[in-house]
């Protein structure tokens, strides 16, 4: 390994210009261990600062899941059913960010866990995990153009609300197209939003629960001891929620393909995944807890085909406020366009990796003059586009196929990633490069096994509600049709292309690894800890 430092490696930010934006030729690119091998992201412009990292993770998680997912889980499977699904997908995300996190700061590229799988695996295993993973985020898309239909019912039917997504879908894509930094800094404040109203939602439902909303009324757990509850619809019920929860928790993963375009990746990576996950779990348990014990499952509307209401919007209604409920609704409008800028995000820098990598048509890779991939954000907004425009069968449904499809679509992206660091770490003790980590999964070997075990069971058992009490053909599709294709993508490129499974010694750890240059890591004492500390609360 080199240990010439002083130039700066690739993606190194020193007085305030980013080595890894281009300055020529991709070649001249530095390689881990001084082998000239390009490194693939820095087409891209290294532009997203920490501050910007650690808000686009919670951007990613806190979206239409959270505001709108919880009453439809809620009303299905009762409060105990909708606390335990989230506390074990939130732990089994946690332990898949532990394992991304490990391999994304080590080498960070733009198609993150599906570029790993490629290399670390099978290259048709990486095929078929990107483009399913690409079109999870032009459907998650698509699902937050419907949910700001179902948003909009709350003040009013007459609006068409085709339109408002329409007007937000053109905003959606200018946003992407641009530079990278106005999504950036877009993504920043809707999601500093976000944060400050679901702590100002925990400080107004433990006061409603207290007796402080119209009635005057402790309300305590009644609505724990309501005829049917904790437990709603027994097994069926319990199981249903854990494609809505994954649903929910879906995004968290795809901070990672940020890496491609963060400064100091093998800093900023590792402080994403150990700091903002464990107040995204925080939020989303807390936040739980709180709509278990004020909403009843029965609440009127709460899962009707037509019109959501967000359990959120019901307690900020419950304080006795007038204007409560519009406000809080009207966060919600924003928190929508959050999440979908963040997928339409992702899913465009997947199809600029299948591209660069041949696994689609290379016009895809194009980059514009501020090393945006134009034609991927184009063409990744005109196929949500294309979902949204389905609403006609009637948006609350089809908020709900696309959920199930959505949540269905993140658990297999666990699997691999599971799959996949279970093989990197393999192979770097084979090579003996483990020491060259810049930050370590300490639940390894354990977590990814879990991970990936419990995700298949997932998989399997949460279309209960399909086969029981009579079978549902529409809703069989949405929860396995994931399935099939991605067996078909799979097999379909592995015949095609011939492809083998990576031998563990030959598998590539040199290839756009990223060297962290000292000069950064020597800052210390207060100044340090206050700058960290910053960089938590904001």
């Amino acid at each position: 390994m080199s240990n010439d430092r002083t130039a700066g490696p690739p993606g190194y930010e020193e007085d305030g210009k980013a080595y890894g934006d281009v300055d020529g030729p991709p070649s001249e690119a530095r390689g881990h261990e001084g082998l000239g091998h390009p490194i693939q992201s820095d087409l891209l412009n290294r532009a997203l600062s920490a501050r910007q990292v650690q808000m686009i993770a919670i951007g990613g998680t806190i979206g239409t899941g959270l505001f709108l997912g919880t009453g439809r889980s809620l009303a299905t499977g009762g409060p105990a059913s909708i606390l335990i699904a989230y506390i074990i997908v939130g732990a089994i995300v946690f332990v898949t960010m532990l394992s991304l996190g490990e391999m994304a700061a080590f080498i960070p590229v733009a198609g993150s866990f599906c570029t790993f799988a490629g290399r670390f695996v099978d290259d048709a295993f990486g095929f078929a995990l990107t483009w399913n993973y690409w079109f999870n985020d032009a459907v998650s898309t698509a699902a937050d153009l419907v949910a700001l239909q179902l948003i909009l019912q709350y003040w009013t039917d007459n609006f068409p609300g085709w339109a408002l997504s329409l007007i937000f879908w053109v905003v959606l894509i200018g946003i992407n197209i641009i530079t990278v930094r106005a999504y950036g800094e877009v993504e920043y404040w809707l999601s500093l939003l976000k944060v400050i109203t679901i702590i100002v939602f925990i400080i107004m439902g433990i006061a409603v629960n207290c007796g402080g909303n119209i009635d005057h009324h402790y309300i305590g757990g009644e609505n724990w001891r309501l005829p049917g509850a904790p437990f709603v619809d027994g097994i069926g019920g319990f199981a249903s929620v854990f494609v809505t929860a994954s649903f929910a928790y879906g995004g968290t993963e795809s901070i990672a393909i940020t890496a491609g375009e963060t400064k100091n990746p093998a800093k900023n990576i590792p402080r994403v995944v150990k700091n903002v996950f464990w107040r995204i779990l925080l939020f989303y348990v807390i936040s739980i807890i709180i709509i278990g014990l004020n909403v009843p499952y029965n609440y009127p509307n709460l899962d009707a085909k037509e019109t959501r209401t967000s359990p959120f919007t019901i307690v900020f209604q419950m304080t006795g406020a007038h204007a409560a409920g519009s406000v809080i609704n009207a966060v919600i409008l924003t928190s929508v366009l959050s999440a979908g800028n963040h997928a339409l995000f992702a899913g465009t820098r997947l199809l600029y990796t299948l591209g660069v990598e041949g696994h689609a048509p290379s016009f895809f890779s194009k980059l514009n003059r501020n090393q945006v991939p134009w034609v991927a954000v184009l063409f990744t907004g005109f196929v949500s586009g294309l979902c949204f425009g389905a609403s006609f069968i009637g948006a609350g449904q089809l908020w709900t196929w696309l959920q199930n499809i959505v949540g269905v679509s993140n658990q297999l992206s666990w699997i691999a990633i599971g799959i996949t660091s279970l093989r990197f770490r393999a192979a770097l003790e084979l090579q003996g490069k483990t020491h060259l980590l810049p930050f370590r999964n300490w639940t390894y070997p354990v977590g990814p096994y879990l991970c990936v075990i419990l995700n298949c069971v997932l998989v399997l058992i949460q279309g209960w509600s399909c086969f029981s009490p009579t079978f549902d053909g529409v809703s069989f599709v949405s929860f396995y049709i994931e399935l099939p294709v991605m067996l078909v993508m799979y097999l379909g490129w592995k015949l095609v292309k011939k492809t083998k499974i990576v031998g563990l010694a030959e598998m590539d750890l040199d290839t756009d690894t990223y060297v962290v240059g000292q000069e950064k890591d020597e800052e210390k004492g207060w100044k340090r800890k206050a700058k960290d500390a910053l960089v938590w609360v904001f």
